[in-house]
């Protein structure tokens, strides 16, 4: 896929059964993103906001309401065209980089073409690799790398298949100041040069402030906020929630 997609969320509640009974993790919200834009979710731990990001991402399902994906109900599908939706046209990064131990770089970041068994697969690898400044460290395992280094590996893993949507969930959370930085600038220039739509979760109001939006949430609902200025304080968490 190619261009940003739209993403559209109406009416969305997502409830779990917990021992301390149902616990509403996101209620009721409406959001529309405009394809090819960007839109940062911040909050307190515990609002929901990583809820909505699976939801979005396609890892999840509402208990009520419509996810839609460029105009495709992704919320209806069974999980296997869900998974097939997520492996042709969405790129996930997640805080902790998921990389699987046993493969090098390069294995980690062709593994996704490699479902798909594009000609250009391993010539698109290098290049992204070489985009990314990890040229060097191609043919490293995970645990040879730095934690900047793995998240950029991660990074271009989510970017390989050239998504329409790129779904980002604290992807600078657990890195320094520098490497927050450059992991921010590679997902920018990516939703730039491809035109991709862009959503992302964060809990820093310098990288909230470098998206053409930010909306806020607090206790599972959504409200429009001013640009870059995220909830500060925490909010109430309950035990066994899944909320994040």
């Amino acid at each position: 896929m190619s261009a940003g997609v739209r993403v559209e969320l109406d009416d969305v509640s997502k409830r779990y059964e917990t021992a301390a009974g149902v616990v509403t993790a996101v209620d009721g919200i409406n959001l529309d993103v405009q394809p090819g834009t960007s839109l940062a979710i911040t909050g307190p731990s515990g609002c929901g906001k990583s809820t909505v990001l699976g939801l979005i991402g396609g890892l999840d399902v509402p208990s009520t309401g419509r996810v839609l994906i460029g105009g495709q109900e992704i919320s209806m599908l069974p999980d296997w065209r869900r998974a097939r939706a997520r492996r042709h046209g969405i790129g996930l990064v997640f805080q902790s980089d998921g990389l699987l131990p046993f493969l090098t770089a390069t294995e980690n970041v062709s593994l996704q073409l490699s479902l798909d068994n594009p000609g250009d697969g391993n010539a698109r690898t290098v290049e992204l690799l070489s985009e990314l400044g990890l040229e060097e460290e191609a043919d490293r395992f995970p645990d040879q790398l730095s934690g900047g280094q793995r998240q950029r590996v991660a990074v271009a893993r989510a970017l390989i298949h050239r998504p329409s949507l790129i779904v980002a969930d604290e992807p600078t959370g657990s890195l320094d100041a520098e490497n927050a930085v450059a992991v921010v600038d590679l997902l920018m220039a990516a939703q730039r040069a491809s035109g991709a739509t862009l959503v992302l979760v964060t809990h820093e109001p310098g990288v909230a402030r470098r998206l053409d939006r930010t909306v806020g949430m607090r206790d599972g609902r959504l409200a429009d906020r001013a640009r870059g200025v995220p909830y500060a304080e925490d909010g109430p968490q309950v035990p066994g929630h899944p909320r994040a």
